[in-house]
């Protein structure tokens, strides 16, 4: 089994494990389930959720440093 992705301080979102083998992106500030688009960004495959959390990470760094709307 893949181990969730670790937080950096420069990152607000990270992946866990629900027991079942789907996975959850969530916020590692408020620890609630990301949405996107008001969809819940749970039940997952592992790629899915791995690749959703490097998106949305980067994101939150480009809107921290002033480089996106």
């Amino acid at each position: 089994m893949a181990k969730p992705t670790i937080p950096r301080p420069d990152n607000r979102y990270a992946m866990r494990e629900d027991g079942t083998g789907m996975w959850a992106v969530y916020d590692i500030f408020t620890g609630l389930t990301a949405e996107v688009n008001s969809i819940p960004q749970d039940g997952l495959d592992i790629e899915q959720a791995d690749d959703l959390v490097d998106l949305l990470n980067a994101e939150y760094i480009a809107r921290r440093k002033g480089t996106t709307h």
